[in-house]
Parts: structure tokens; C-alpha cells; sequence
């Protein structure tokens, strides 16, 4: 990589960083309803999208924020999603963290665990049929690999040969659910042999081997228009959730132990140091300049007004049908009877 690409990576792994601390203190503080760190992550993010291009479609979950900040996502954007404002892409009708942009061919996060692995499937059988040089990446986490869409998505993928990139970020838990009470088997790279998939595991900690295998596995995709499966062993350093108290199911000490040891934004930093690109002080900089930015546009997402309610019935039906037009009588009806209740 270059002096510039790298430090644009290291940048955002802290930008990642200090909006996850800023946004999950908001939601604390009761300003937004819900947030989702990428804690401990964040070379998984960069490492991946800097090895694709803007032409493949990605099919993430919701622990994958960097992806789309790589592509161009501003920090606007994700605190006006965050606080469902008027500028918000979604108008307001997603829970915090579920992004997506069309323009950067990113499809809008669903909560339900699984449902991205079969239509990244379908996306990338289309990319083929098309003959476009791009493929379909598909993120999600060791949990998502025990539902039954993870197996319905591969076997489609590999018996369609679909162009597709399979990423699985193993950091360890399913919300409060260890690995080691999810499978017995050697993880989830194993069973690619199964469908008669290329695979590999690598150090999901570090972003250069995160960058080459999915650089690599983009090429054996469109080349033998087939899918790759990628486990990247990782750790999840916060909580699954705002909803989650992750000391509840293991230990503080645990937690810290990866921090010290694995911890991909320090492993990066210890790297550039080491080859005379940055400094102490100038990691601090960029922290502190990182820092204000999220602040910022916090700010900013915050005093922007709501969107108007006649989106919450729009953008489904061309005309809406009896139905939506009852319920939005009804609404109007319940807003003028308590209208102190909504001001």
C-alpha cells in the first residue's frame, strides 16, 4: 500500500473508533435510541473495502459501518441516520446503525440475521448473467453462520457459481452466545469444503491480510465465477449492543487481554511507527481532529428536524391503498387528542 492509502486507512479506523465511543455515549445519554460499536474490528472494515471496488455490491450486517464509510459515507450521514432526522437516506423508518446507500452500492442493513447471505447470492448469479467484472460481498458474523439462511446462501452460490464473496468476521460471540457453544467442528472455514468452496481463514486483526485475501479472492470470484468463503478471527471489544451487558457472560480481564494484545488500531500504529510514517504525536492529532469531527456532525444530526409523518407511509405502494390511508386517519386522530404529548 502507499504512504497516502495508508494513512487514509489508518484514519478512518479511528474515525470508526471515535464514532462508535461518541455515538454508543450519545444513546447512554438517551439522545439516540440504539447504537452498535465496532470495537476491536475495524481492520476487518478497511482492510476489506479497500481491496473492492465501488462496482461490487455489498450485503453487510450491522457490525460493518466502515465498509461504507471507505466508500464515502460522511459522518453527516451516519449521525443523520443515527438520529433519524430529515436528512437521514432512510427518512427516519430504520432502527440507528441499519445504513444504506444506493449510490455507494451498499444495500440497507436488515436485523433479522442471515437474510443478506442468499440475496448476496442472487445479486452476484445477476452480476454473472450480466457479464459485469464485479462481484457480490456479503459480511456477517459466526452467529449468522448457525441459521439455516447461511446454508440455503452458500450451497445457492456454489452450485449457481455466483461471484460472490462469503466474509465471516469470528469475533468470538453471538451476542452473549460463545463459539465454543455454537459449534465443535474447526470454525466456520471448514465447512466450505462441504459445498465444494474455496476458503480461508486469516487474522482478522490485521488490515494488510484482510486487504490481500479479499484483493485475491475478488480475483478467483471473477475468474472461476464461483464463490470464496473468508473466516477472519477477530474479537468483539464491546458489547454486542446498547441492549447488552456483555460482563454479564464474561470477564473484564478477557476483554482486556485482547485490547493489550490484538487490538488492530495498535498493531497499525505500532507498524507506521516502527517505519518512520507517523508519531505519537501525530496519532494523537489525528485522534483529537477525528474526535471533533463526529462531535460535530452529532451536533449538527442533532438540531435538524424529524421527517415530516406522511413518510412513514410512503415509498411503498404508488398509491396507498385503504388500508394506510385508515391508519393515517387514525394517526392524525391520536396526534390532535394529545397534541401536548408530541410537541
Amino acid at each position: 500500500a502507499s504512504k497516502d492509502t495508508l494513512l487514509r486507512a489508518y484514519t478512518q479506523m479511528v474515525r470508526l473508533r471515535e464514532m462508535d465511543k461518541i455515538l454508543q455515549n450519545a444513546q447512554r445519554q438517551g439522545r439516540i435510541s440504539f447504537y452498535m460499536t465496532c470495537h476491536g474490528e475495524e481492520a476487518i472494515h478497511i482492510g476489506a473495502a479497500s481491496a473492492l471496488e465501488l462496482s461490487d455490491t455489498v450485503l453487510a450486517q450491522y457490525r460493518e459501518a466502515g465498509i461504507l464509510m471507505w466508500r464515502g459515507f460522511t459522518l453527516e450521514q451516519f449521525t443523520d441516520q443515527c438520529f433519524s432526522n430529515v436528512k437521514d437516506l432512510g427518512k427516519g423508518r430504520q432502527m440507528p446503525v441499519h445504513y444504506g446507500s444506493r449510490a455507494l452500492n451498499y444495500q440497507t442493513i436488515s436485523s433479522p440475521l442471515g437474510t443478506q447471505i442468499p440475496q448476496a447470492a442472487g445479486a452476484a448469479y445477476r452480476l454473472k448473467m450480466a457479464n459485469k467484472d464485479a462481484v457480490a460481498a456479503c459480511f456477517f458474523g459466526d452467529g449468522c453462520a448457525s441459521t439455516t439462511d447461511f446454508h440455503s446462501g452458500l450451497n445457492f452460490a456454489a452450485t449457481l457459481g455466483a461471484p460472490v464473496i462469503f466474509f465471516c468476521r469470528n469475533n468470538g460471540y453471538a451476542i452473549s452466545t460463545p463459539v465454543t457453544d455454537q459449534y465443535v467442528g474447526d470454525g466456520i472455514v471448514s465447512r466450505a469444503p462441504g459445498y465444494g468452496m474455496a476458503a480461508i481463514r486469516i487474522d482478522g486483526n490485521d488490515v494488510f491480510a484482510v486487504h490481500e485475501a479479499v484483493r485475491k479472492a475478488r480475483e478467483y470470484a471473477l475468474e472461476h465465477k464461483a464463490p470464496v468463503l473468508i473466516e477472519a478471527m477477530s474479537y468483539r471489544q464491546g458489547h454486542h449492543s446498547t441492549s447488552d451487558d456483555s460482563l454479564r457472560y464474561r470477564s473484564a480481564k478477557e476483554v482486556q487481554s485482547f485490547a493489550d494484545e490484538s487490538d488492530p488500531i495498535a498493531r497499525l500504529q505500532r507498524f507506521m511507527e516502527r517505519n518512520g510514517q507517523l508519531t505519537p504525536d501525530d496519532f494523537a492529532e489525528i485522534e483529537h481532529r477525528e474526535k471533533m469531527a463526529v462531535i460535530e456532525a452529532m451536533r449538527e444530526a442533532e438540531r435538524k428536524p424529524k421527517p415530516p409523518l406522511e413518510d412513514l407511509f410512503a415509498d411503498v405502494y404508488d398509491e396507498l391503498p385503504q388500508s394506510l390511508l385508515e391508519q393515517q386517519r387514525h394517526l392524525q386522530d391520536h396526534l390532535q387528542k394529545y397534541p401536548k404529548e408530541y410537541q
